[in-house]
């Protein structure tokens, strides 16, 4: 009897171990992708805002790229990359990039010009316009943007056990191919757990960044209508 519960004890330490190994890399692997997918989207779309052309050139070919069926853009990059995380995070980050850079753009965009002719007449410079005009505005957008971005991210990246990354999607893969309902539901439930958790707290935050005029302003059109 004492064999039997040792080794029943030892079997739920290695289920628990093996869970919170896949949980750890899953994590790791969504987290780097969202952060570089981020920087890169930001930087490109601050970059392009003042370009209709380069505006135009850049939001289609992210936008193109992100058509590109995740599974073959993990398949074609394999002979450069080699498989595990490199390939994943890759294609995760073109996956999420053009949310933001969109997202970026238009608010830049959308900024009132009359704002920053002010800004300039008060003698602000152009680092002081960035910081403490064009960044609030914009903050609540480009979080809109992250939100859809991390979502994406986050259900996506279950294919990574495809080409050997760790993570839920080992799960999938193996309750697949074991015909297992059961380890395919322990692979799927905490991958959508963890996108609702992603998408109340970027809710949360988008709600935070707005400007409190602006805030004030929707409720006020909300109530009117």
């Amino acid at each position: 009897k004492v064999r039997y519960i040792m080794a029943v004890l030892k079997y739920i330490l290695d289920l628990l171990q093996g869970r919170i190994r896949h949980t750890i890399e899953y994590l790791q692997i969504c987290i780097t992708s969202i952060v570089l997918a981020i920087i890169i989207g930001v930087t490109l779309g601050v970059a392009v805002s003042r370009s209709p052309i380069a505006a135009f050139i850049a939001v289609n070919l992210s936008g193109l790229m992100r058509a590109i069926p995740v599974i073959a853009f993990l398949i074609a990059v394999i002979p450069i990359l080699h498989t595990g995380d490199p390939p994943t995070i890759v294609a995760l980050v073109v996956l999420g990039i053009p949310p933001i850079l969109l997202n970026t753009y238009t608010g830049i965009r959308g900024i009132d010009p009359a704002i920053i002719d002010a800004a300039k007449g008060m003698g602000m410079t152009t680092w002081q316009i960035m910081t403490r005009i064009q960044a609030p505005l914009v903050l609540a957008i480009i979080a809109a943007g992250v939100r859809t971005s991390a979502v994406q991210i986050v259900a996506t990246a279950t294919l990574a056990s495809i080409i050997g990354a760790g993570g839920y999607g080992l799960y999938i893969i193996d309750g697949l191919y074991n015909f297992d309902n059961t380890e395919i539901l322990a692979g799927a439930i905490p991958v959508a757990l963890l996108a609702m958790i992603i998408e109340v707290f970027m809710s949360w935050l988008q709600r935070i960044l707005t400007p409190t005029g602006l805030r004030t302003l929707e409720s006020f059109e909300v109530a009117r209508v």
